[in-house]
Protein backbone atom coordinates (compact mmCIF):
# COMPACT_ATOMS: atom_id res chain seq x y z
CA UNK A 1 0.00 0.00 0.00
CA UNK A 2 1.03 3.54 -0.66
CA UNK A 3 1.77 6.35 1.62
CA UNK A 4 -1.62 7.90 1.45
CA UNK A 5 -3.59 4.49 2.17
CA UNK A 6 -1.54 3.99 5.03
CA UNK A 7 -2.50 7.27 6.65
CA UNK A 8 -6.26 7.29 5.39
CA UNK A 9 -6.32 3.22 7.31
CA UNK A 10 -8.99 2.89 10.17
CA UNK A 11 -10.57 0.41 12.50
CA UNK A 12 -13.74 -0.01 14.04
CA UNK A 13 -15.56 -2.45 16.40
CA UNK A 14 -18.17 -4.36 15.25
CA UNK A 15 -19.77 -5.42 18.81
CA UNK A 16 -22.45 -7.43 16.50
CA UNK A 17 -24.19 -8.71 13.64
CA UNK A 18 -26.15 -5.65 14.16
CA UNK A 19 -23.11 -3.17 13.96
CA UNK A 20 -22.04 -5.51 10.96
CA UNK A 21 -24.95 -4.52 8.99
CA UNK A 22 -25.04 -0.87 9.93
CA UNK A 23 -20.69 -0.69 8.66
CA UNK A 24 -21.22 -2.97 5.87
CA UNK A 25 -24.36 -0.72 4.67
CA UNK A 26 -22.19 2.52 5.28
CA UNK A 27 -19.79 0.67 2.46
CA UNK A 28 -22.25 0.10 -0.14
CA UNK A 29 -23.58 3.99 0.11
CA UNK A 30 -19.93 4.86 -1.15
CA UNK A 31 -19.91 1.65 -3.71
CA UNK A 32 -20.18 2.13 -7.28
CA UNK A 33 -19.66 -0.92 -10.01
CA UNK A 34 -16.45 -1.51 -11.05
CA UNK A 35 -15.40 -1.29 -7.05
CA UNK A 36 -13.45 -3.74 -5.59
CA UNK A 37 -13.69 -5.28 -2.26
CA UNK A 38 -10.69 -6.98 -0.74
CA UNK A 39 -11.91 -8.92 2.48
CA UNK A 40 -9.55 -10.55 4.52
CA UNK A 41 -9.52 -12.61 8.34
CA UNK A 42 -9.36 -16.14 9.57
CA UNK A 43 -12.59 -18.66 8.71
CA UNK A 44 -15.89 -17.59 10.79
CA UNK A 45 -14.84 -13.98 11.31
CA UNK A 46 -17.32 -12.70 9.67
CA UNK A 47 -16.84 -12.48 6.10
CA UNK A 48 -19.65 -13.56 4.50
CA UNK A 49 -21.73 -11.84 6.99
CA UNK A 50 -20.63 -8.32 5.66
CA UNK A 51 -20.95 -9.59 2.17
CA UNK A 52 -24.80 -10.70 3.19
CA UNK A 53 -25.07 -6.52 4.49
CA UNK A 54 -23.72 -5.14 1.78
CA UNK A 55 -26.18 -7.45 -1.03
CA UNK A 56 -28.91 -6.32 1.80
CA UNK A 57 -27.79 -2.39 1.56
CA UNK A 58 -27.79 -2.53 -2.41
CA UNK A 59 -31.26 -3.67 -2.42
CA UNK A 60 -30.36 -7.56 -3.22
CA UNK A 61 -33.01 -9.46 -1.87
CA UNK A 62 -32.08 -13.19 -2.96
CA UNK A 63 -30.40 -15.31 -0.06
CA UNK A 64 -26.31 -14.35 0.32
CA UNK A 65 -24.34 -17.65 0.81
CA UNK A 66 -21.05 -18.39 0.90
CA UNK A 67 -19.46 -19.55 -2.44
CA UNK A 68 -16.46 -21.32 -1.17
CA UNK A 69 -17.04 -24.23 -3.49
CA UNK A 70 -18.64 -22.29 -6.43
CA UNK A 71 -16.15 -19.59 -6.18
CA UNK A 72 -18.35 -17.21 -7.55
CA UNK A 73 -21.65 -16.33 -7.05
CA UNK A 74 -23.48 -13.27 -8.50
CA UNK A 75 -26.72 -11.35 -6.87
CA UNK A 76 -28.72 -8.37 -8.68
CA UNK A 77 -29.53 -5.49 -6.66
CA UNK A 78 -31.16 -2.16 -7.21
CA UNK A 79 -27.13 -1.01 -7.53
CA UNK A 80 -26.47 -2.94 -10.75
CA UNK A 81 -24.69 -6.46 -9.70
CA UNK A 82 -22.69 -7.81 -6.86
CA UNK A 83 -20.42 -10.24 -7.65
CA UNK A 84 -18.60 -12.76 -4.38
CA UNK A 85 -15.97 -14.49 -5.13
CA UNK A 86 -14.07 -16.75 -2.69
CA UNK A 87 -10.42 -17.43 -3.85
CA UNK A 88 -9.96 -19.57 -0.23
CA UNK A 89 -9.58 -22.72 -2.88
CA UNK A 90 -7.14 -21.02 -5.23
CA UNK A 91 -3.77 -21.91 -5.35
CA UNK A 92 -2.57 -18.55 -6.38
CA UNK A 93 -2.86 -15.31 -8.90
CA UNK A 94 -2.68 -16.84 -11.67
CA UNK A 95 -5.54 -19.83 -10.88
CA UNK A 96 -7.71 -16.59 -10.26
CA UNK A 97 -7.10 -14.73 -13.98
CA UNK A 98 -7.61 -18.24 -15.08
CA UNK A 99 -11.14 -17.75 -14.22
CA UNK A 100 -11.49 -15.31 -17.00
CA UNK A 101 -13.47 -13.19 -14.40
CA UNK A 102 -11.97 -9.79 -15.18
CA UNK A 103 -14.65 -9.22 -18.00
CA UNK A 104 -16.95 -9.01 -15.31
CA UNK A 105 -15.34 -6.60 -13.09
CA UNK A 106 -16.17 -3.51 -14.90
CA UNK A 107 -19.90 -4.35 -14.81
CA UNK A 108 -20.01 -5.24 -10.98
CA UNK A 109 -19.41 -4.30 -7.38
CA UNK A 110 -16.82 -7.26 -6.87
CA UNK A 111 -16.33 -8.43 -3.49
CA UNK A 112 -13.44 -10.85 -2.45
CA UNK A 113 -13.36 -13.36 0.68
CA UNK A 114 -9.77 -14.21 1.11
CA UNK A 115 -9.15 -11.39 -1.16
CA UNK A 116 -5.18 -11.15 0.06
CA UNK A 117 -4.72 -14.17 -2.02
CA UNK A 118 -5.30 -12.25 -5.24
CA UNK A 119 -5.19 -8.24 -4.34
CA UNK A 120 -1.77 -7.83 -6.66
CA UNK A 121 -3.97 -8.30 -9.50
CA UNK A 122 -5.86 -4.89 -8.70
CA UNK A 123 -4.51 -1.46 -8.70
CA UNK A 124 -7.09 0.30 -6.86
CA UNK A 125 -9.48 -1.61 -3.81
CA UNK A 126 -10.94 -0.96 -0.37
CA UNK A 127 -9.58 -3.52 1.95
CA UNK A 128 -11.32 -5.04 4.96
CA UNK A 129 -9.94 -7.11 7.67
CA UNK A 130 -11.83 -8.65 9.94
CA UNK A 131 -10.10 -10.22 13.57
CA UNK A 132 -12.23 -11.63 16.46
CA UNK A 133 -11.56 -9.16 19.29
CA UNK A 134 -11.13 -10.38 22.80
CA UNK A 135 -13.08 -12.49 24.81
CA UNK A 136 -16.91 -11.84 23.20
CA UNK A 137 -17.26 -14.23 20.37
CA UNK A 138 -20.10 -11.98 18.49
CA UNK A 139 -16.99 -8.68 18.63
CA UNK A 140 -14.67 -8.24 15.55
CA UNK A 141 -12.64 -5.58 14.66
CA UNK A 142 -12.90 -4.37 10.96
CA UNK A 143 -9.41 -2.51 9.85
CA UNK A 144 -10.06 -0.73 7.19
CA UNK A 145 -7.46 0.61 4.15
CA UNK A 146 -7.11 1.11 0.35
CA UNK A 147 -4.91 1.07 -2.71
CA UNK A 148 -5.29 3.31 -5.60
CA UNK A 149 -7.27 6.81 -5.33
CA UNK A 150 -10.03 6.05 -5.95
CA UNK A 151 -10.58 4.92 -2.42
CA UNK A 152 -8.36 6.94 -0.85
CA UNK A 153 -10.70 10.15 -1.55
CA UNK A 154 -13.39 8.19 0.05
CA UNK A 155 -11.50 7.01 3.13
CA UNK A 156 -12.11 10.13 5.18
CA UNK A 157 -15.98 10.31 4.62
CA UNK A 158 -16.80 6.37 5.03
CA UNK A 159 -14.42 6.27 8.40
CA UNK A 160 -16.63 9.42 9.42
CA UNK A 161 -19.45 7.96 8.40
CA UNK A 162 -18.89 4.28 10.21
CA UNK A 163 -17.65 6.40 13.05
CA UNK A 164 -14.40 5.04 13.57
CA UNK A 165 -10.70 6.40 13.75
CA UNK A 166 -10.51 7.40 17.24
CA UNK A 167 -8.27 6.04 19.72
CA UNK A 168 -10.37 3.05 20.37
CA UNK A 169 -12.62 1.15 17.53
CA UNK A 170 -16.13 1.64 18.32
CA UNK A 171 -19.77 1.42 16.34
CA UNK A 172 -23.38 1.74 17.10
CA UNK A 173 -21.95 2.75 20.78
Amino acid sequence: MDDQSMTDAFSILSRGEADTDRIAAAVASHLRIGDILILTGDLACGKTYFVKGLAAALGCEDVVTSPTYALVHTYRTAAGDLMHIDAYRLADIREFRDLGLEEYFVESVVAIEWGDKVAAAFDTYLSVAFHLAGADADHRVLNFSCLGERWSGEMVRLREEIGGGDDEPHAGD
